[in-house]
């Protein structure tokens, strides 16, 4: 996790007090809720085909994932590599106490995220490294824990996967395990976390963090522990990462090491928020969604094998046509036609 410090600073919420104009503050919890729930219908009431619903259902997982980055990002001011780490761990604690002592899964999946949160604890001593240290440091953290899933094979399975665990539930009729109810719980999910960004945003610590964001030095004279504030940020991303880390698992049914602790789950998460606008809440959802859609339709269309590279070539445009993503983009136009 590096320092934020270097990216433009022109986004519409950076520094922004709690009760800004209207074009910089925050949108309001419940507009917020009702636009995403409006969205998310969509592919229903148009009738979208299981194969449009299953990449949905990807895409919300990594929004969710990107959604956590960007809290992290944005308010803690640090740029992680290690998601994986989270996203892994709370997989592997919800179907393992689902399957080893059958929990219900309803209640193994905020439990993933809770031990997700533990797991980040052995991040809390990187914090006060910076640069490619505390890079390198965070990278490492993500491989320490896929070799520990691999090595310890009498629990996980090891190399050979681990599938052998419940799915989601059916609750008041609705089965969560197919893909309409997986998206549903998906988008519900979302917009909760999205719930949770914008209280954290509003609240004192909010507002300490973004002191902090324009100086440190400052707000350490008045007493504001920022090494502890940024821990907690951390935490939180860690929670959010390791229950959508646990929902993914419950939906694919099956584990296994270099998939729940890939480098992809760090990676694409970034891409997806700097993409949509990492310092908004609504722009790492909506990044996600565009960014896996693209990928999988239209890039591994056009190539195959290696389709991420028209990723990091679409990033990269995206980065210096409108360095505040696409929401920022998006609002710079209607501005122009207001």
């Amino acid at each position: 996790m590096a320092s934020l410090d270097s990216t433009p600073a022109a986004a519409p919420l950076e520094g922004a007090p709690p009760r800004a104009t209207a074009r910089g503050r925050m949108p309001g919890n419940a507009a917020l809720v009702a636009g995403l729930l409006v969205l998310a219908a969509l592919p229903l009431v148009l009738g979208a085909s299981n194969y449009m619903l299953g990449l949905l259902i990807s895409a919300l997982i990594l929004a969710g994932i990107a959604l956590a980055w960007a809290l992290l990002g944005n308010l803690g001011g640090m740029v992680s590599f290690g998601h994986a780490a989270f996203f892994g761990v709370g997989g592997y604690t919800s179907a393992l106490l689902a399957a080893k002592l059958d929990l219900p899964v309803l209640l193994t999946v905020p439990l993933g995220g809770l031990v997700a949160v533990v797991a980040s604890l052995a991040m809390l001593p990187a914090l006060r490294l910076s640069g490619p240290y505390f890079a390198l440091a965070i990278l490492a953290y993500a491989q320490i824990f896929r070799i520990l899933a691999t090595e310890a094979s009498w629990l996980t399975g090891g190399a050979a996967g681990f599938q052998r665990y419940p799915g989601l539930p059916t609750v008041f009729g609705l089965d969560l395990a197919s893909r309409t109810g997986s998206y549903l719980l998906l988008v519900a999910v979302v917009a909760l976390c999205a719930l949770a960004y914008v209280a954290v945003w509003r609240s004192h610590v909010g507002l300490a963090l973004r002191a902090i964001a324009e100086s440190e030095d400052a707000t350490r004279v008045v007493g504001v522990n920022s090494v502890l504030l940024k821990s907690m940020m951390l935490l939180l991303s860690a929670f959010i990462t390791g229950v959508f880390g646990a929902l993914n698992a419950h939906i694919i049914g099956f584990l296994e090491p270099d998939y729940a602790f890939s480098g992809i789950w760090s990676v694409m998460p970034i891409i997806a928020a700097i993409f949509g606008g990492y310092r908004t809440v609504v722009g790492p959802i909506g990044g996600a969604v565009v960014i896996y859609l693209f990928d999988q339709v239209v890039a591994k269309g056009l190539i195959a094998v290696g389709h991420q590279i028209i990723l990091g070539f679409v990033l990269v445009v995206m980065v210096l046509a409108a360095p505040n993503g696409l929401v920022g983009l998006l609002k710079a136009k209607g501005g122009r036609h207001a």
